[in-house]
């Protein structure tokens, strides 16, 4: 009886070597969704950002984001407004990495200066939307720990459920519920929880677009406060890839001053 039984315990080993644990398949969903993202170069986009008020009173931003794929580190990416007139000029440039703390630098006009933002404040609201500082930055697979849930069907896709912790200090979350649809590995919703551990904000994105043949971009995202009922809808725009955007010349930090 005992030889039986350690026979087909040797027969099972393998497979129980290779089981996935949680964790270890939260983790390859963002890996996979990070290579599928990864090789346009860099982009250029247009976007329109309405703010909307708990009762329902709306204002409008155009913006301008210009972004750079870096080997072997996060990505580079440049926020310009153009209007309204009082926020003309203002940039906001973010240095993702993939280990080390982000890098952050705010230009406002006004001010006549570049103040960078400090780590411990990337949690507040970005020039008055419900994006925090934090959610401005490329989302590096390397900045947060992850767990597969489940998988269930949100808008008639069939879509992976993983929790990603992030592993800054200082961040304003505590956790994300993100949904992935399973034929893509796009991100279709995020559930932000503050440091309470309560339900602070929820990420929708739609209006999908596939851009040559590979790179699918949301031209839709839709993101409410619940705690104060006040949402922020992007729209983008006419993305162009690879534009022969330059490290130093398009996002140095003496560069803010001199954005168009």
């Amino acid at each position: 009886m005992f030889y039986k039984a350690f026979c087909i315990l040797t027969l099972l080993m393998p497979c129980l070597a290779s089981a996935v644990t949680p964790e270890e398949r939260g983790l390859q969903i963002f890996q996979q969704a990070d290579a599928r993202a990864s090789g346009f170069q860099d982009l250029e986009v247009d976007l329109t950002m309405i703010l909307r008020t708990g009762r329902g009173d709306e204002s409008l931003r155009e913006l301008r984001i210009k972004q750079l794929e870096v080997p072997d580190d996060g990505d580079k990416l440049l926020v310009v407004f153009d209007t309204p007139k009082a926020y003309r000029g203002s940039a906001l440039l973010s240095f993702s990495h993939k280990v080390e703390q982000d890098d952050q630098w705010l230009y406002l006009p006004a001010m006549k200066r570049v103040k960078k933002i400090a780590s411990r404040n990337k949690s507040g609201p970005f020039l008055s939307s419900e994006f925090a500082f934090e959610d401005l930055t490329a989302q590096e697979v390397e900045k947060f720990d992850y767990r597969y849930e489940t998988s269930e069907v949100l808008d008639g896709q069939p879509c992976y459920v993983v929790t990603r912790i992030p592993k800054d200090e200082y961040s304003g979350y505590t956790r994300q519920r993100v949904w992935l649809d399973e034929a893509e590995y796009r991100v279709q919703k995020i559930e932000y929880y503050d440091r309470k551990n309560s339900l602070l904000k929820t990420l929708t994105m739609n209006d999908y677009q596939l851009h040559e043949g590979k790179f699918w971009k949301a031209g839709r995202m839709f993101m409410v406060n619940h705690q104060t009922r006040k949402s922020t809808e992007l729209i983008w725009e006419h993305f162009r890839f690879r534009n022969g955007l330059s490290d130093q010349r398009d996002f140095s930090i003496n560069s803010l001053r001199r954005v168009r």
